[in-house]
């Protein structure tokens, strides 16, 4: 007889517990183990036009209309959307033979339709005859091969926190695709195949696609965002693409020149003044041709030397005066270049060309004959001669004579020299007597020096912005730092052919000597109507356009090659925006300051000081030295 035995209730509980806890343990490392788990969210609720990640709300698009022309880049600013944002681009190619079949039929269609319309005496339908233009010219692109065929579809999906800022986001995507007449819609009642195709899985369950040529679906390339940010260099202002700092260095360019096109109150003044002020923090000297007294404030506030040139200031600049070159080959062609200099600036005294009416035609003609140019150039040699000054470096540092040294050589001289005298004779002892008939006084150190024009008489501004160029190109030869020259009102010195010569000269070779010039103007036409201006922007790597007058826009696009979409915003650009262009580099940029520098650079009306006071020079004789400072009452 079998005996029942007797189970013990405390193992029994044991038991239970240890299978739970195994079957838990696996179902645990079942879940550890699968890959979905670590990346799947933690609940999706679909619905008929979004859907829900866990916290998050997105709705997938798809693109359906394109206009008949796309430029490159037009994804960009879709990109450059500072919102959470998936897309999804498909390319199927196509055989060219099944689209030359397609085409041909396509062609035969349009035809005909056009053809019944004429008969029953409709009006002309420009959209078939669109339609067949394009076909046509893809058909013969794709015959030769040098067009493709594809099939392209674009999906992108949106997120955010709440319905309300996903119907924000959602409005201002369409917008902003809608502006390019390119038109979305959401993926009503298919969106779980919509968040499917934009997933990272490659599989396009929408399926809506459209038809694009090579040159179309290049377009399309998505990584054209415009970035201009070096490791060196300082902030020019904020990348309205991206929200981008533009940190640059123009001396990391082939030349280090820049030019300044916008019209009045667009902001080119601030825009400069700004690169100067940073520019200063890293080293870089800065000359500036002011002549609208437009600098004297940042000036004054940086400690910089304010040069103010009139005919009753005590300051004299000697355009005979040599540059103390070290370098021997320099040394060795120091007078032969400052006389060449000499020959453009006495010219533009002496008149510059002169147009004059010869049958009917304006004919310019010099302002020297051959025989005056001749008699001119030995005055030249035979001046600086009496004051010991020949070819030989070693002469050079004496006393160079003035243009009264010359007026007296020319008077007793044969020819045409006592003619010439006095023509000169206004700028020894006539009216423009003592400014540039005296040696110079101005001893120049400091990383910041501004030549105020503004109380010049109008004639003599142009002579004197050429004397001032010549003198600051003299000390850069003489002292090789890193300098930014910045000439304001360039427009004033294209007006004569000497005076534009020599600014070009200046651009072409200022890269031998570690400048950057900087040409400001407002006045495009003019700037641009002349051969040498447009030789000066050819020569500068660097080019900042602000808001132009719409007259200028034209000139401005052929010269630069502006797209139309950059064409249209030149002249509705807010102040202070504009276009930066760094070699091939290009973008849009918002010029931004600091409190601080705003205040020292910003220019606001009767904010200019009077007459005498610091800054302006009233010793009647001796050396102003102006090393680092300006001195108090100077």
């Amino acid at each position: 007889m079998a005996r029942k035995q007797k189970l013990d209730p405390v193992a029994i509980a044991q038991a239970q517990r240890a299978q739970e806890e195994q079957e838990v343990s696996a179902a645990f490392q079942k879940g550890v183990t699968a890959l979905r788990d670590f990346i799947a969210p933690s609940s999706i609720e679909l619905n008929s036009n979004y859907f829900q990640i866990g916290t998050r709300f997105a709705r997938t698009y798809y693109v359906y209309g394109y206009p008949r022309q796309l430029f490159t880049g037009w994804l960009g600013p879709m990109i450059n959307l500072d919102e959470v944002m998936d897309m999804s681009m498909y390319v199927y190619p196509v055989e060219s033979q099944v689209v030359l079949e397609n085409l041909r039929k396509k062609v035969t269609q349009l035809e005909a339709g056009i053809q019944i319309d004429a008969e029953k005496g409709r009006v002309r339908d420009p959209a078939k005859q669109a339609q067949i233009l394009d076909a046509e010219e893809m058909r013969d692109k794709l015959q030769v091969g040098e067009e493709r065929f594809f099939r392209f579809g674009l999906y992108f999906t949106l997120y955010a926190s709440s319905m309300d800022e996903l119907e924000f986001v959602a409005h201002k995507v369409e917008s902003l695709l809608g502006q390019q007449l390119i038109y979305s819609k959401p993926a009503t009642a298919q969106q779980e195949q919509a968040m499917n195709s934009n997933t990272p899985q490659f599989t396009d369950q929408l399926q809506i696609r459209r038809n694009f040529s090579t040159g179309a679906l290049s377009t399309t390339f998505p990584f054209t965002s415009a970035d201009l940010s070096q490791e060196n260099g300082i902030l020019y202002g904020i990348n309205m693409h991206n929200s981008g700092l533009v940190i640059f260095d123009r001396f990391s360019l082939e030349n280090s020149n820049s030019v300044v096109f916008a019209k009045s109150g667009a902001g080119k003044s601030f825009a400069v003044k700004l690169e100067a002020l940073r520019s200063m923090m890293f080293g870089t000297e800065i000359f500036i041709i002011d002549p609208e007294n437009e600098y004297e404030k940042m000036c004054d506030a940086v400690g910089g030397a304010y040069v103010r040139l009139s005919l009753n200031s005590a300051t004299r600049i000697n355009p005979f005066d040599l540059p103390q070159v070290v370098d021997s080959e320099e040394a060795d062609n120091a007078l032969r270049s400052n006389l060449i200099t000499l020959h453009g600036l006495l010219r533009q005294m002496m008149g510059g060309a002169q147009a004059q009416l010869v049958g009917g035609n304006s004919v310019l003609t010099p302002a020297l004959s051959p025989a005056e140019e001749s008699d001119l150039d030995a005055a030249l040699i035979e001046t600086y001669a009496k004051a010991g000054i020949t070819n030989d470096p070693l002469t050079h540092t004496g006393t160079p004579p003035t243009i009264a040294d010359l007026y007296d050589t020319l008077l007793h001289m044969g020819g045409s020299g006592p003619q010439l005298a006095q023509r000169l004779r206004k700028y020894t002892s006539g009216t423009f007597a003592g400014i540039f008939s005296q040696q110079s006084n101005v001893n120049v150190n400091n990383p910041m020096v501004v030549f105020n024009i503004r109380d010049l008489e109008d004639e003599l501004r142009p002579v004197a912005m050429y004397i001032v160029l010549n003198y600051i190109w003299n000390k850069t030869k003489s002292d090789q730092k890193r300098r930014i020259m910045i000439v304001d009102e360039a427009w004033q010195l294209m007006k004569y052919e000497d005076s534009a010569n020599f600014l070009f000269s200046l651009a072409k070779r200022a890269r031998k000597y570690n400048l950057g010039i900087t040409t400001i103007t407002q006045d495009v036409e003019d700037f641009m109507g002349s051969r040498m201006g447009r030789a000066i922007v050819a020569n500068a790597s660097m080019q900042i356009l602000l808001k132009q007058s719409p007259s200028a826009v034209d000139v401005l696009t052929d010269v630069f090659k502006l797209t139309s979409e950059e064409r249209k915003r030149l002249s509705q650009f807010p102040v202070g925006q504009g276009l930066f262009f760094a070699g091939q580099n290009h973008v849009h940029i918002q010029v931004v300051a600091s409190p601080t520098e705003s205040s020292l650079i910003s220019t606001t009306p009767g904010q200019a000081p009077a007459p005498g006071q610091q800054g302006e020079f009233n010793q009647p004789t001796g050396t102003i030295d102006l090393n680092n400072r300006l001195y108090p009452g100077v």
